[in-house]
């Protein structure tokens, strides 16, 4: 099954679209959208906790997961009220679909990499949100990933996709 493909280069915007779209389930990659590559501690649970709070008010929301295929993981995970928050760190994204086998439909991948998050969006049937900031101090893999990713798009998204970049 074809996934639907949207690129974006702010949260807000792409938050807006995830309530357009009336998402139940929305995962969230880590890097670098909550937390920069290797950062500290602080700025993953400022992260963590940023995100919760922007997503708490999207009306259908009913599950956000958190997944990166690194081993970082939050100091705590904040309270949302009625939203389920979960965390998957070493998330094998996007080989392992375990953890996201009960997750309610409509859903959404928000992440930076096409190989990783978009696939993973794909093989669930979800939205790929794809989220691509500017890439300078990033890690030389990321980077190499993206422009990978983007040789891939045409074959895993070329119906439905939209480009929201600006």
């Amino acid at each position: 099954m074809r996934g639907r493909y949207e690129r974006y280069t702010d949260l807000d915007d792409i938050l807006e679209q995830a309530r357009r779209l009336s998402v139940q389930t929305l995962i969230v990659d880590i890097e670098p959208l909550v937390s920069w590559w290797h950062n500290t501690q602080e700025s993953l649970d400022w992260g963590v906790a940023m995100v919760v709070g922007k997503v708490a008010m999207l009306p259908a929301l009913r599950v956000l997961v958190f997944s990166t295929n690194s081993v970082r993981r939050p100091s705590a995970i904040p309270d949302a009220g009625d939203l389920e928050v979960r965390y998957v760190s070493s998330a094998g994204k996007p080989l392992r679909t375990a953890p996201y086998a009960d997750l309610p439909r409509p859903g959404a991948v928000i992440g930076d990499q096409v190989p990783t998050d978009g696939l993973l969006a794909r093989r669930l049937g979800f939205t790929f949100l794809h989220y691509q900031p500017r890439l300078d101090g990033a890690p030389l893999g990321p980077r190499v990933m993206h422009r990978l990713g983007r040789l891939a798009v045409p074959a895993l998204f070329s119906r439905g996709r939209r480009d929201r970049a600006e």
